[in-house]
């Protein structure tokens, strides 16, 4: 199955098991800016193989609709060149719950441009009205204020603290816990 996305500066993809020399580069490049914000990675994390599985592993994901991982690319360089940013709809739970959690990450070099913005705007909009979701949960750190920043601009509502919530780089953090709600589907 294929799932692009687009914005108006945005093109979003779920990645095929070929673009693992993108996904890498893209995490070599950010290591270590992201380290402060994710999980220990072990060196297997930052290999072409480690890539490839993970992405075959999205791909059965996405097709049986349990988590969309996306890739971002500029609409002006096109899906060939270089990976912006990721952003994932992971755990996803349908039934009375029809939820999920919702991660991202921006290269170091474009972060504060409103691209994740932009394309978490796109990503909601397909989770809400193509997945048919109610809910979409955010847990950040308390100290990521960007990240704060963009779910804030999208409507994402604070609803508590939840200590000591995911062991990131080594050490159990603290995290805000953001939602936004499908209002439409209440509406129904």
């Amino acid at each position: 199955m294929e799932i692009y996305l687009t914005s108006k500066n945005l093109i979003l993809e779920i990645p095929k098991v070929k673009m693992a020399n993108k996904v890498l580069d893209y995490y070599i490049r950010n290591r270590d800016a992201f380290k402060i914000w994710e999980p220990l990675r072990g060196q297997d994390f930052y290999t072409l193989e480690y890539h490839k599985i993970a992405l075959k592993s999205g791909m059965q994901k996405a097709n049986t609709g349990k988590e969309y991982a996306f890739l971002i690319f500029s609409k002006e360089d096109g899906r060939k060149k270089t990976v912006l940013g990721k952003l994932t709809f992971s755990s996803i739970v349908k039934g009375p719950f029809l939820s999920c959690f919702v991660g991202y990450s921006t290269d170091i070099a474009v972060q504060n441009k409103g691209y994740m913005t932009e394309a978490l705007e796109a990503g909601i909009n397909f989770i809400f009205n193509t997945v048919g979701l109610h809910r979409i949960e955010a847990n950040i750190m308390p100290r990521n204020i960007s990240s704060l920043r963009v779910v804030e601009k999208l409507g994402f509502q604070n609803e508590g603290l939840s200590p000591k919530y995911l062991k990131i780089n080594g050490v159990w953090e603290d995290h805000v816990h953001m939602v936004l709600r499908n209002e439409e589907m209440e509406d129904r």
